[in-house]
């Protein structure tokens, strides 16, 4: 009997797990593998979401529509997003994570982790304004976006080509079209040849991570992390499902079931972007097709963020209670528009949730070096909340697709 690919990829997840515990450090030996198909993927995305994101809004058709499903995905983000960081919010207060740490445990998280949290300080000392990003968006030179994979540019030139290809006569634009969509094709072979190497990538990835990092950590910061997980579980399924059912009358146990290859590379990867080429295969799963799936999820991949938002609230108020900071409702306002914001552009790689964090952190008055009290558990965090980022990419490009059936008849 024919192993499926998903069933493969659990395996090697699996497998990862007890090679990281049963070998510890000398597990990094195979990480190497891990890393050779990360780069696979990465490689593909930036072709990728130029391609099919210029696709998908030359296939729209409509200015009016382009803009109209732009505005749609944007909103439903926004309020998803919200959603997300008050779940977390809500939790943080009512468990607490933050009391009663032991004072030697905190002195020896700081002593392991402080030299990280430098980095992560001085990242964020060099990291752009809001208006810089603004006016980032606009590539003075499209070939160095591309190289420097830009995505915020890749995107917006992916745009506004879509766009122009609507705009000029059928006949100059349908050469073009049928060229973009032979590319398209090509980079989705790539995308299944990498995902071959998949089930070894993930067993390479996980085990290495485990060998590093063991149990110990996990259990040293075992009520926050379980706060988080917790916290990122009921969004992902509870608000995700209510999502899919009411907004685009679909099941969401077939949806969870038609994703589940995505979900587990982006939690293997930590990286919504190399999670991206599966995800646009997995929607189509469940009927939906392109010319919605290109538009809505390599934007998501780069403006939602979800998880990293619960996981930046919970964070915020865990930091804050160690130190013995009260957070009034103001404070945690706060923190709900930080996070909502320093979300959009975020990088969908490992760890961009730690930056974007020191900015929500240095807002209302944190100290940022409390940042090294959670680095421990910072990349099995991160693994969790990417899975929650493409999964609620995913579902919006359904909710989008429902609604435009909808208008359309």
């Amino acid at each position: 009997m024919k192993i499926k690919l998903h069933t493969k990829i659990l395996i090697g997840l699996i497998l990862g797990v007890i090679i990281g515990l049963v070998f510890g450090e000398k597990a990094k030996i195979i990480e190497p593998v891990g890393t050779i198909f990360l780069r696979l993927i990465t490689m593909i995305v930036v072709p990728l979401v130029l391609i099919s994101l210029m696709l998908g809004t030359a296939s729209l058709g409509d200015l009016r529509k382009l803009g109209r499903i732009g505005l749609k995905t944007v909103a439903y983000f926004t309020v998803t997003t919200t959603i997300a960081i008050s779940i977390g919010l809500f939790l943080a207060n009512v468990v607490k994570p933050g009391e009663g740490l032991n004072e030697q445990v905190k002195a020896q998280l700081y002593a392991n982790y402080q030299d990280k949290a430098e980095i992560s300080i001085q990242r964020l000392e060099e990291k752009p304004s809001a208006i810089d990003i603004l006016v980032g968006i606009v590539p003075t030179n499209p070939i160095k976006a591309l190289i420097d994979g830009n995505m915020l540019q890749v995107i917006f030139l992916a745009l506004l080509f879509g766009t122009v290809l609507t705009m000029i006569k059928k006949e100059r634009a349908d050469p073009l079209i049928k060229l973009l969509e032979s590319m398209n094709d090509a980079v989705i072979q790539v995308v299944h040849i990498a995902m071959k190497l998949a089930p070894f990538g993930v067993m390479a990835l996980i085990a290495a991570v485990i060998g590093q990092f063991g149990s110990e950590i996990l259990i040293t910061l075992l009520k926050y992390s379980l706060v988080v997980v917790g916290g990122l579980f009921l969004y992902t399924v509870g608000v995700n499902s209510l999502a899919l059912g009411i907004l685009a009358r679909t099941n969401p146990l077939l949806f969870f079931k038609a994703v589940k290859e995505a979900m587990i590379v982006a939690f293997s990867t930590s990286s919504s972007n190399a999670a991206l080429p599966i995800s646009l295969e997995c929607v189509e799963h469940i009927g939906v097709p392109r010319k919605y799936s290109s538009f809505v999820i390599p934007l998501g991949a780069t403006i939602n963020m979800d998880g990293t938002a619960l996981y930046q609230g919970v964070s915020a108020v865990f930091i804050a209670q160690i130190y013995g900071i009260h957070l009034g409702i103001g404070g945690q306002i706060t923190i709900v528009l930080m996070a909502t914001l320093s979300s959009v552009g975020a990088a969908g790689v490992p760890t961009a949730g730690i930056i974007t964090l020191a900015m929500v952190l240095k807002q209302i008055g944190i100290p940022l070096e409390g940042i090294a009290l959670i680095l421990g558990v910072e990349r099995f965090l991160d693994m969790c909340r990417t899975t929650t980022n493409i999964i609620g990419d995913m579902a919006c490009s359904v909710v989008i697709k429902k609604s435009e059936e909808k208008k359309s008849t």
